[in-house]
């Protein structure tokens, strides 16, 4: 909508992966050494982890372009399996031909291990990636980790790199996953840019998609940065609807009013309403006035005993007018607590 307006050649901040538009932060291109490096070394496991939104799955992508011809590639990116599925999607990838239908895991294991030797023999290299593989169950992860026991007397057949969210580096410390931690030979967690990069990062997607000039105002991008907390998924969802929110009021520069309207919205669209605890509610009704009262009472007996005869005096005429009506009506129900409700 607003990509004429502007000049763009497409969005600059869409949120699906783009290899095109990748920014790679000093971190970014450790993180992208790191699997160039589980790529192209015999045997382990390369382990990439990191919040939502951070970049991972975009590094994947790079990382797939940057594969040097003689590797092939089983991509696993719904891993939700067991062990039989996961060992049936890496031979799908591979293209390796299993009984179907009834293939155990046995069948499909030897499968892999013929076609990997062959690779092998032909001077070509396997590359398994598995990403979201914090959704792997331990005994699937075990499994994976006995993959890499296919070997020759010389190097291990299969190269395995795990993407995942942090919870997968809290799975791999457990007792029964020891020894596929031990097999890790190169980590790395991507953490959010920081507030430099992330000015960069905006300027860096906005010049890919054809605009040089400025379109936010340097308080638009410390608000950005402050209220994304450096997540590129966070920039590109709260710079876009910044965008279209510029676009609509005929602006040509975000300014930080703007962009943190259109942070309130993707927010508050993304994390429901905030919840501020618990808070009284229903106390402009007759019934929670005198509940209240009624749970006052002590407090006013011992006012009485401290001010003497007239200290009803005390209390405004209208409240004792509404006990007169209820306190019939409350003799023949139980008295409750006053209601809460949750924001």
């Amino acid at each position: 909508m607003y990509q004429n307006y502007f000049g763009f050649h497409h969005k600059p901040f869409a949120i699906t992966p783009d290899p095109r538009a990748l920014y790679l932060s000093e971190r970014h291109r450790e993180a992208l050494a790191h699997l160039l490096y589980g790529a192209g070394e015999g045997g382990g496991f390369v382990l990439l982890t990191g919040e939502v939104g951070t970049g991972k799955t975009t590094l994947c992508r790079s990382l797939l372009e940057q594969l040097p011809a003689d590797v092939d590639l089983a991509l696993i990116l719904n891993p939700k399996l067991d062990a039989v599925e996961l060992v049936a999607a890496i031979c799908d990838e591979l293209k390796i031909p299993y009984p179907a239908g009834s293939a155990s895991l046995k069948v499909l294991v030897a499968a892999l291990n013929d076609y990997l030797l062959q690779n092998h023999a032909a001077g070509r290299r396997t590359v398994l990636i598995i990403d979201e593989a914090q959704n792997l169950a331990p005994e699937v992860l075990e499994q994976v980790r006995l993959l890499t026991n296919l070997e020759t007397a010389e190097i291990k057949l299969l190269q395995i790199v795990l993407i995942g969210q942090p919870e997968l580096r809290e799975l791999l410390q457990s007792d029964e996953l020891r020894q596929l931690a031990q097999r890790i030979t190169a980590r790395y967690h991507l953490d959010p840019l920081d507030r430099a990069e992330s000015v960069a990062y905006v300027r860096h997607r906005l010049q890919v998609a054809g605009v040089e000039r400025p379109l936010f105002s340097a308080a638009a991008l410390k608000a950005l940065y402050r209220l994304s907390g450096g997540v590129p998924r966070l920039i590109n969802v709260i710079a876009d609807r910044a965008l279209l929110g510029a676009y609509v009021e005929e602006r040509n520069l975000v300014d930080e009013a703007i962009l943190r309207r259109a942070a309130r919205e993707v927010l508050a669209a993304s994390t429901g309403p905030a919840r501020s605890g618990r808070r009284l509610v229903g106390l402009g009704s007759p019934r929670a006035l005198l509940l209240l009262l009624l749970l006052l009472l002590p407090v006013a007996l011992l006012l009485g005993q401290l001010l003497g005869p007239g200290w009803p005096h005390f209390i405004p005429d209208r409240w004792l007018g509404m006990m007169a009506p209820l306190a019939g009506e409350n003799e023949s129900q139980p008295a409750t607590v006053l209601a809460t409700e949750e924001d």
